[in-house]
C-alpha cells in the first residue's frame, strides 16, 4: 500500500512539473523576465515540502505549479506576420522609440506625429522601414485624426488594424495646484485625455475587426497621487479609468484594454528651458495678486527645481517600457495593466493600500522636505497665528 502511494505521490508530482517545464520553456521567448513573485513562490514551495509533511507539501507544490501553468501558457506571443500598429505622439520621447522598436520587430507601423515636418518625423523615415508611414496627427484635432484612420483604411485595406497606442502627452509645468492656471489644466486634459478618447473612437470600428488590443500609456502619477502634478496626474487617472470602463465594455468583442503605467522615464516630456521660463511668466502674469503675495515670487521660480529633480532621477533606458507595450499587444492574455520602471508599482501598490498619513509622509520624504516653502508660511507672523 505505501509502495502505490509513493508511485502515486511521484506521478502527481511530474505532471506539474512537466507542464510547467513544457511552459516555461515557450517562456524564454517573451521579452518580459520572470516575475519576482514566481521566484518567490517557487522558493517558498521548496521550503514548504521540507517542512509540511509529504502529502501537504505535495499538494501545495502541485497547486502552485497548476497557478504558474495558468498563468504562463498566457504569456506565449503571437506571431508578428506585419500586424498593423498605430502609435500617437511618435515625434520624440517614448513614442518615437517605440516606433522604431515595434518596425525592427517586424509590425507595420503607423506613427502619428504633431509634426510631420519636424526633425523627429524626418528621422523615422530615414532609420526605418518602408513598413513605417508617418501620418500628421495632431490628438486635439478631429480634422487630423479623421484624415490619419481614412490613410490607414487606404493602406491596409482588408488587412485590418492590430493595435492602438495612445501614447501622446503633455506634462505642464509641476507646481502646486493652486499655481497652475487653468489654462494648463485644460490643454494637459485636451490631450492627454480627450485626445486619447477621440482617437480610441476613431479607431475602434477596425479592432472590432480585427479583434486586437487598445493600449493607453498613462502614468505612476495616475494611480499614485504626487505632489506638483495636479493636472497632470488627473488627466492620467481618467486615463486609466476610461480605460478600466473600455476594457469591459468591449471584451464582448474580443478586444483587449490594456493600461501602461510607467514610472520616471526622462521622455523630454518636461520640455526645455524656454519652454519652463514661458510657462514661469504665464503663471506670474494669470495669479491673482493675493495668492501670488502669499506665495512669493522666489517660490514660484523655485518650480523649476522639480523639474530638475525629476530628470535626474528619470531612467533614460525605455526598455522595460518598451518590453510591457510589445508583450500587451502579442501575448495571447495581455496583463491588464503594466507598471514598468523603478518603483512604480510599488507606488501604485502603496497608494491603494497605505492609510492615508503614511502615503503622505512617504511621498514628502521621496521629494524632499527641505525643499523651498511660500513666503506666507516662511514667516513668523503666519505661525503665530496659526497656532
Amino acid at each position: 500500500m505505501s509502495t502505490f502511494f509513493s508511485e502515486t505521490a511521484w506521478i502527481c508530482l511530474a505532471i506539474p512539473m512537466v507542464l510547467c517545464g513544457t511552459v516555461l520553456c515557450k517562456y524564454k521567448k517573451s521579452p518580459r523576465p520572470v516575475p519576482s513573485w514566481m521566484v518567490c513562490l517557487a522558493g517558498l514551495c521548496a521550503v514548504c515540502l521540507l517542512v509540511l509533511s509529504p502529502w501537504w507539501g505535495l499538494i501545495l507544490f502541485s497547486l502552485s505549479c497548476f497557478l504558474m501553468y495558468t498563468y504562463l501558457s498566457g504569456q506565449e506571443l503571437l506571431p508578428v506576420d506585419q500586424k498593423a500598429v498605430l502609435v500617437t505622439g511618435g515625434d520624440c520621447g517614448l513614442g518615437h522609440a517605440l516606433c522604431k522598436y515595434l518596425d525592427e520587430l517586424g509590425f507595420t507601423v503607423f506613427a502619428g506625429v504633431l509634426n510631420e515636418n519636424g526633425p523627429g518625423a524626418a528621422e523615422l523615415r530615414r532609420s526605418c522601414s518602408p513598413r513605417l508611414s508617418v501620418l500628421q496627427m495632431d490628438v486635439t484635432n478631429p480634422v487630423q485624426i479623421k484624415d490619419a484612420y481614412s490613410k490607414v483604411v487606404a493602406t491596409l485595406q482588408d488587412r485590418g488594424l492590430w493595435a492602438v497606442i495612445n501614447n501622446a502627452g503633455v506634462l505642464g509645468f509641476p507646481c502646486d495646484g493652486e499655481l497652475i492656471p487653468m489654462t494648463d489644466y485644460k490643454q494637459c486634459m485636451a490631450v492627454n485625455f480627450f485626445g486619447t478618447v477621440e482617437v480610441t473612437k476613431t479607431f475602434l470600428p477596425l479592432l472590432r475587426k480585427s479583434k486586437g488590443r487598445l493600449v493607453n500609456v498613462s502614468s505612476m502619477g495616475g494611480g499614485a497621487p504626487m505632489a506638483k502634478l495636479a493636472s497632470y496626474g488627473s488627466t492620467k487617472a481618467a486615463v486609466i479609468m476610461f480605460s478600466s470602463v473600455m476594457r469591459i465594455e468591449l471584451s464582448k468583442w474580443g478586444v483587449k484594454v490594456v493600461s501602461i503605467q510607467p514610472g520616471g522615464f526622462r521622455t523630454g516630456i518636461a520640455g526645455s528651458s524656454d519652454k519652463w521660463e514661458k510657462l514661469e511668466k504665464n503663471i506670474l502674469e494669470q495669479l491673482p495678486r493675493e495668492v501670488q503675495e502669499d506665495y512669493g515670487q522666489d517660490y514660484i521660480l523655485a518650480q523649476r527645481n522639480f523639474l530638475h529633480l525629476i530628470n535626474l532621477r528619470a531612467s533614460t533606458d525605455f526598455s522595460p517600457v518598451l518590453r510591457d507595450i510589445q508583450h500587451a499587444i502579442s501575448a495571447k492574455s495581455p496583463f491588464t495593466f503594466y507598471t514598468p520602471g523603478k518603483a512604480a508599482y510599488m507606488w501604485v501598490c502603496f497608494a491603494s493600500f497605505l492609510p492615508a498619513g503614511i502615503y503622505d509622509y512617504l511621498t514628502e520624504r521621496n521629494i524632499g522636505k527641505n525643499g523651498p516653502m511660500p513666503r506666507a508660511l516662511s514667516m513668523p507672523i503666519y505661525e503665530k497665528k496659526a497656532t
